[in-house]
């Protein structure tokens, strides 16, 4: 699952079409299966972010999606 999201980028909202303005789906709207794989990617994240040292955080918290690295 985490190098899914690594090679992947994290998960992606599905988007809603409101007045011809084009938004993400907020998280209540979401289906049971993708709000359950948010909570995952978010859980997933926290849990790499906890076990890095601070040097090493401060440079991975500089960038949004990991192949930048």
């Amino acid at each position: 699952m985490i190098l899914k999201s690594v090679e992947n980028g994290p998960l992606l909202w599905l988007t809603v079409e409101e007045n011809r303005v084009t938004r993400p789906k907020k998280y209540s709207e979401l289906s049971t299966t993708k709000a359950i794989q948010v909570d995952c990617d978010v859980k997933e994240t926290n849990i790499i972010l906890q076990g890095l040292p601070p040097e090493v955080y401060a440079l991975v918290s500089t960038h949004k999606d990991a192949k930048e690295l």
